[in-house]
């Protein structure tokens, strides 16, 4: 098998492989083209002449835009996000861009972000895909012998603790950079990344002094650099914002500092694959895309991105994210466009709406550096404005929460 497969690309072993899935499977809905259009046609013109017939009018429903027709997944409720059904050709693209979105992610994070738009994308899709990476194969890594236990750090709010790491990139000096500094709180894991000249106290404080005025700064900064270290660079911050006032955490040896540690060897993978994948040298610039893609990711530890975690929604990337085709994203340029493409839709099944965000307000979140566990709490009955897409225009609708789940 695998020396009939030799000198084809990894986009050929993909799909014949899915397609022996496929036929193993006869309750698949990972079709073919063929079998797709087929299925289209028929709800198209309503025609049923068996009993799958029948069960596709019940499950499935036709989103029409301009000349372009898809499947989608029949809503239950007006409120409902518009998820795909992609048939077989098109899965590998689709996932490789999943892929490189997560930085080159693991199975969750891959199947949380498809999750997001596709309806039939599984697990053992994306374990095919995987499996075919070569990034991925490289940077496998042995785990990680267990150590002594220890206490761990709880924070409950936003803020209550910063945690600041500086990551070595002297091997692969750019210019005048050869340190990257990672911020991170501690309780939405959301990070940031900046490029250093130095390890220089000074220079840490003035970057962190950026961060904090655009996030607001922590009661507690830590770092596996040592007491001194902390306390230097809070007294930069001091000597540059006279009102702040923040005190150094205790000392923590590299290996029980989780939460930061485990996202430095996260950052390192996904800089060595943007660069690869873009075929560049200048990681200062790709530290950039690392830092959304690493917020944008699912995380384990708190069930959600650590984007979302900070801001009570899913980030997005301009119209990418949004429920229109694929198709149609790449023909649009102006606001007309796409008032022109939603003019030509049909009225019933060509709503894009924004995948809704769910707002956390009052979340109280309980987070731990090395078992990364997490208890949510919604206290108040929050509403979210949400971007969707109708055939009016762009409106807002309000749609009310409760208890969140993710």
């Amino acid at each position: 098998m695998a020396q009939a497969q030799i000198g084809m690309s990894n986009e050929q072993k993909f799909t014949i492989n899915l397609f022996k899935n496929i036929e193993k499977n006869n309750k698949s809905v990972v079709w073919p083209r063929p079998k797709y259009d087929e299925v289209v046609a028929k709800l198209l013109t309503g025609k049923k002449t068996c009993a799958s017939d029948y069960y596709h009018s019940q499950k499935f429903d036709v989103l029409q835009c301009g000349d372009i027709q898809r499947l989608v997944k029949k809503k239950k409720q007006e409120s409902d996000p518009v998820l795909y059904y992609v048939c077989a050709e098109d899965m590998y693209s689709i996932i490789q861009k999943a892929h490189i979105i997560t930085g080159h992610g693991g199975r969750d994070k891959m199947l949380k972000e498809l999750a997001k738009k596709y309806a039939n994308i599984t697990r053992d899709v994306i374990g095919l895909f995987k499996e075919l990476c070569e990034e991925c194969q490289l940077k496998k890594r042995k785990l990680a012998s267990k150590g002594l236990v220890i206490k761990p750090i709880l924070s409950k709010d936003f803020n209550s603790r910063g945690q600041v790491d500086l990551v070595d990139m002297q091997s692969l000096k750019q210019g005048e950079y050869k340190f990257i500094m990672h911020y991170q709180d501690h309780l939405t894991k959301f990070s940031v990344l900046r490029a250093l000249t130095s390890k220089r106290a000074a220079e840490v404080a003035f970057q962190l002094l950026d961060i904090f005025l655009l996030i607001s700064a922590p009661n507690i900064l830590q770092s596996d650099n040592g007491r001194e270290f902390t306390a230097s660079v809070i007294s930069e911050l001091k000597d540059l914002w006279p009102d702040s006032c923040i005190v150094h955490g205790k000392p923590r040896h590299p290996q029980t500092q989780g939460s930061v540690e485990r996202a430095n060897a996260d950052i390192k993978d996904m800089l060595v694959a943007w660069m690869r994948e873009n075929q560049s040298k200048s990681w200062t610039i790709g530290l950039k895309f690392v830092q959304f893609m690493k917020n944008n990711s699912y995380h384990s530890g708190i069930k959600r991105s650590p984007y979302k975690a900070m801001f009570g929604c899913d980030a997005k990337m301009g119209l990418t994210t949004s429920s229109l085709p694929n198709d149609i994203l790449s023909s649009l340029e102006s606001e007309e466009d796409l008032q022109a493409q939603l003019d030509e839709s049909q009225p019933e099944s060509c709503t894009s709406s924004q995948t809704e965000s769910e707002c956390e307000g009052e979340t109280e979140l309980h987070t731990t550096d090395d078992e990364a566990q997490i208890e949510i709490h919604a206290e108040n009955e929050l509403v979210c404005a949400v971007c969707s897409y109708t055939k009016a225009g762009l409106s807002l609708s309000s749609p009310s929460i409760k208890n969140p789940s993710f």
